[in-house]
């Protein structure tokens, strides 16, 4: 029986590895693999000697044909990433998505997160957030991104590469607010694991310094915009419905204040009525 199973790996710590994930890796027949080395090494510290494929974002589309063979043959194949759970800034998606559109069955095999893992450890509300992947590499596009980001009512999940993170945390603070509570998370479940919480230009300057290394995988965790300061829903509905239709404008109303958008959109259909 074909199945693709979306493995979540260690995103650092082997002795997270779970019976599951053991079991699954086990009985795969292949195992496409964004990393084969570093999925190598995972295999050999549990004994299990498997045929890989390279599954990486250079060669994802090229190589889908040949898992999807594989799966269409009666073959199980377990999808791994580099570290963590496979998709999330990740190839895979146009696999599962063309594996569910001809009827082969995907299975989820869940396990670690640098997501949930920093946002477990940050100190921030986690009722809404929102992951947005790697911050942008150029440093006009990192502003316009922050900038974009600043009235986002949620808390956001960003990842980071050790050579832009000094920059990138610089920009922030500038482009979100220097007292924006912030949560640097350095090299997750490893050996020089750091978690530092503080406000942007604070934890800027530690970086600038030299007291949190530029070294290592960076996961950044932000204080929504709302959370630091509450806007008047009225206020907000009142300006947005002299442009928008009442659907739209509490929609976006929502997502500055952080209100529910159901509730948001009853009180703009209220305004709007009222100004008729």
């Amino acid at each position: 029986m074909s199945i693709l199973y979306i493995v979540a790996t260690p995103i650092g710590n082997l002795a997270d590895v779970s019976a599951r994930l053991r079991q699954v890796l086990d009985e795969a027949d292949v195992i496409a693999a964004e990393d084969t080395r570093r999925t190598g090494r995972l295999l050999q510290h549990l004994g299990i000697s498997k045929k890989q494929i390279a599954f990486h974002a250079h060669n994802e589309h090229r190589h889908e044909d040949e898992v999807v063979a594989l799966l269409e043959s009666g073959q199980k194949v377990a999808l791994v990433s580099d570290a963590g759970t496979p998709l999330i800034a990740d190839p895979g998606f146009s696999l599962v998505k063309r594996c569910l559109a001809s009827g082969i069955e995907v299975v989820p095999v869940p396990g670690p997160s640098a997501i949930t893992t920093a946002l477990s450890v940050a100190g921030l509300p986690t009722t809404r957030f929102s992951f947005e992947g790697f911050v942008p590499a150029k440093p006009g596009a990192r502003k316009r991104f922050y900038q974009d980001l600043a009235g986002e009512a949620r808390t956001l999940v960003f990842f980071e590469v050790p050579h832009r993170i000094e920059a990138s945390l610089a920009d922030l603070a500038s482009q979100m607010g220097e007292s924006r509570s912030v949560c640097v998370c350095r090299e997750l479940t490893k050996t020089y694991e750091q978690i530092i919480q503080g406000e942007a230009a604070v934890l800027a300057d530690a970086l600038q310094a030299g007291e949190i290394p530029s070294k290592g995988e960076f996961v950044i965790v932000v204080e929504g915009e709302a959370q630091g300061q509450s806007r008047d829903v009225d206020e907000v509905l009142t300006v947005l419905l002299e442009e928008l239709a009442p659907s739209r404008a509490a929609a976006v109303a929502a997502r500055l204040t952080g209100g529910k958008k159901s509730e948001i959109y009853e009180r703009a259909m209220q305004l709007a009525g009222t100004e008729k």
